[in-house]
């Protein structure tokens, strides 16, 4: 763990900022997104399957994959770089523990965990369950001379929880509790209802943008009271977007007007050239 990374990341987190963690799928995408001028870079577990040609699941992309990957964008960039990983590629806190020991080996100053089970019967881990996982997990990354910055998710939203609100405030307070110190709950469409989240929260809040719904501005999830924007694997969607647009064009038109988007060859090449 780079520990000039570690600190630049945990002071991104302190009280009245505000930034965009955008959302990386590889190393070229990383570099890309550090040229742009982003402070801190997030790994996006659904980028990192569509490169491979797999869905957006823990069961497809393998914890080996995702971590190669991991590692490859936080070598390749000088910004903070948090893994997003998933349930932690496990459902026990010993193996949690052990994950996030790997995690953090990779070069990474941050990662996320959530609490979806991936049993769509039986969608989320049990509450005290939950807790001990993000605890074991907490306990693994923690050194007292180096920040580890640790989000721990409520998927409430996501997997169709009857009171999702509710349930997903007394979650992420727990897991502060257990030592999350950024908490997370994605799925969440309209403003009013991430400032209420923020104000029942105890400690900083990421939000998801990209998705589908009423468009927000940073100001207003400023004003809100968000501390950490991050997009996910929207990012990664809309850059296949173009791939099948650009197919679309080439195929039923004939033409090859997609490419006057491009970044010049020799622009990229100096670029990746100096990593």
């Amino acid at each position: 763990m780079n520990d000039d990374r570690a600190h630049r990341f945990e002071r991104l987190h302190r009280d009245g900022n505000c930034f965009i963690m955008a959302n990386a799928w590889n190393a070229g995408s990383a570099v890309i997104l550090e040229q742009a001028g982003f402070e801190a870079i997030g790994t996006t577990s659904a980028g990192i399957a569509y490169s491979h040609g797999l869905a957006d699941a823990a069961s497809a992309l393998s914890f080996e994959a995702a971590l190669q990957e991991t590692r490859e964008i936080a070598t390749a960039v000088d910004v903070p770089v948090s893994m997003d990983s998933e349930n932690g590629y496990a459902d026990d806190p010993v193996a949690v523990f052990d994950n996030f020991r790997r995690i953090a080996a990779s070069g990474v100053v941050g990662a996320s965990i959530e609490d979806y089970s991936g049993d769509p019967d039986d969608p989320f881990y049990d509450l005290e369950l939950s807790v001990e996982r993000v605890r074991a997990a907490k306990e693994s990354v923690a050194r007292p001379d180096c920040p580890f910055v640790l989000t721990a998710r409520a998927e409430c939203y996501l997997y169709g929880h009857p009171d999702p609100f509710k349930e997903s405030v007394k979650r992420i307070n727990r897991y502060r509790e257990a030592g999350a110190d950024c908490l997370y709950v994605p799925g969440i469409r309209d403003i009013q209802t991430i400032r209420e989240l923020v104000a029942a929260t105890d400690g900083p809040v990421n939000v998801v943008m990209g998705l589908s719904g009423t468009p927000i501005s940073m100001g207003e999830l400023r004003e809100a009271g968000v501390t950490r924007i991050s997009i996910g694997g929207s990012l990664a969607r809309a850059t296949l977007g173009l791939v099948r647009r650009a197919a679309t064009e080439m195929l039923q038109q004939g033409s090859f007007d997609f490419a006057s988007g491009q970044i010049p060859d020799t622009e990229l090449c100096k670029l990746f050239s100096n990593r």
